[in-house]
């Protein structure tokens, strides 16, 4: 019934979209439908727009990238064979819904309706959309590179958008975290499902958000990425694992957590932990295996080899009280696979790993600094432990493969982080990979990508080809070849 719901909702948000753009003078009784309502409700696009969250931070394509996890039986995901990926439900979805909302507020037709009102103060409400906005586009043109931005979400007013160079997007993501954050006023915002209105919330996260995306210039523009990543460490980030930032899933079938419909809704059982994070896990001793996977029927814990060609000879074993077969690998850990797991979007370790990075390249103060790195570095391990309800022995952070290391330091820290971001945000850990290259990953024997290379970005959808050929023509020209292994804007050798 819920399902039921919220699809109605959405469907009368479009449909009153399109009522809102008529001309009602136009409209005789048989247009009229009681049951559509005539304005559209900005808090329910906020909700809406919230939703589309889910999609963003708990992929796992990514994940596989990052070879945090192996698929079961079917790895063609692993080997690289998907190449092509469609951006046009986030245009034609939550962007839309937040342009609308923008909209909605700033024109004074509107902005003092019943309507839009319930959604909040004015300020606030655009003030929200613009930092979920940014944080939408961050993902996408780190994914994709130059993307459609300047003249995108137009309508029929500009059908055929230009791609924007990647560059061009991270100043104006900077410009708008920045402004947004100045905007909000002391009234409310509704329908707020990751914050629930909390405007101190909001601006945290729009703080992280860029001192999160300022360090992904570390190599192409370090003096920009100093420049915004110490204004955002000035305005407030992330200073506590109370502070983590997650998108929550619900207790019902509307909007469980996508790992656990595989598990148990759909008993397939696709994804396990890999064997390169189990390997690394069981080298240190580190006691968060145990959160992350479940032992096999033998009780140990053992990784799924990744990317091979099949998987056939692999099961999963006992999952969640279900029987399936005797298991011999180990499966996506119980915390990251129930109907409301949450997922970690930003959280208080992975910005710690950031700080540390920081320090380390001379972002912050005169100039590299290994004693605050170094602790820095630490404290991000300790808060990942207590995230995850362990603790470690003592002798844990002093082995070689764990104490800081000047030399080897942001090899350290980028492995630390990719371990605390396990099961969490994928698209954040493959661009730390990217543009670090670490932790050390070899892509599989069997990849289906030529050349046999990690992707470095996803190829654009098909669309673009078909409705918008000219200038799709002129970003690969500027860009390179749509392909897996062109480097976007700041991923630098």
């Amino acid at each position: 019934m819920k399902k039921i719901i919220i699809k109605f909702i959405i469907s009368s948000i479009a449909i009153s979209g399109l009522l809102w753009s008529c001309n009602p003078d136009k409209l005789t009784d048989i247009n009229y439908s009681p049951n559509v309502p005539s304005d559209p409700q900005t808090a329910l696009l906020m909700t809406n727009a919230l939703r589309g969250i889910s999609g963003v931070v708990n992929s796992q394509t990514p994940r596989l990238y990052t070879q945090q996890i192996s698929e079961t039986f079917y790895t063609q995901a692993s080997r690289y064979f998907d190449q092509i990926f469609d951006y046009s439900g986030t245009y034609n979805g939550a962007l839309e819904d937040l342009t609308l909302i923008i909209k909605l507020n700033s024109d004074d037709a509107t902005k003092s309706a019943a309507s839009v009102l319930g959604g909040g103060s004015n300020a606030n409400q655009i003030a929200a959309a613009r930092i979920l906005k940014a944080f939408y586009f961050l993902n996408m043109t780190d994914r994709w590179g130059d993307i459609p931005y300047s003249e995108a979400l137009k309508g029929l007013e500009d059908v055929t958008p230009k791609f924007d160079a990647q560059q061009a997007v991270y100043t104006d993501i900077f410009k708008e975290l920045t402004e947004a954050v100045a905007q909000f006023d002391a009234g409310t915002l509704k329908g707020d499902i990751l914050f629930s209105g909390d405007i101190s919330k909001w601006k945290k996260f729009a703080n992280t958000i860029k001192l999160v995306a300022a360090l992904h210039l570390s190599k192409k523009d370090p003096a920009t990425g100093k420049a915004k990543f110490n204004e955002a460490l000035a305005a407030g980030v992330i200073s506590s694992n109370s502070d983590n930032i997650t998108y929550k899933y619900l207790a019902e079938s509307a909007n469980e957590n996508n790992v656990y419909n595989n598990y148990v809704v759909g008993k397939r059982y696709d994804y396990a932990i890999s064997n390169v994070m189990v390997n690394k896990l069981n080298s240190l001793t580190d006691p968060r295996l145990a959160v992350y996977a479940t032992p096999t029927n033998a009780g140990t814990y053992v990784g799924m080899p990744y990317g091979l060609v099949n998987g056939s000879g692999y099961s999963a074993g006992t999952v969640d009280n279900l029987p399936t077969s005797a298991g011999n690998i180990s499966l996506i850990g119980s915390k990251f696979r129930q109907q409301n797991s949450a997922v970690a979007i930003y959280t208080y370790a992975n910005i710690l790993f950031c700080i540390a990075e920081a320090y380390k390249l001379g972002w912050i103060g005169a100039g590299p600094d290994d004693v605050n790195a170094a602790a820095k570095y630490l404290a991000g391990i300790q808060a990942s432990m207590s995230e995850h309800g362990v603790t470690p022995a003592a002798s844990y952070y002093t082995q070689t493969d764990v104490a800081y290391d000047p030399v080897n330091a942001i090899e350290k820290i980028m492995t630390q982080k990719w371990i605390a971001s396990y099961a969490g945000y994928g698209y954040e850990a493959w661009t730390d990979w990217r543009r670090t290259g670490f932790p050390a990953l070899t892509p599989t024997p069997n990849a289906l990508n030529n050349p046999k290379v990690i992707p470095r970005r996803q190829c654009y959808t098909t669309s673009e080809k078909d409705l918008n050929l000219d200038n799709y023509n002129a970003v690969v020209a500027s860009q390179g070849p749509d392909k897996l292994d062109t480097r976007v804007w700041w991923d630098k050798p």
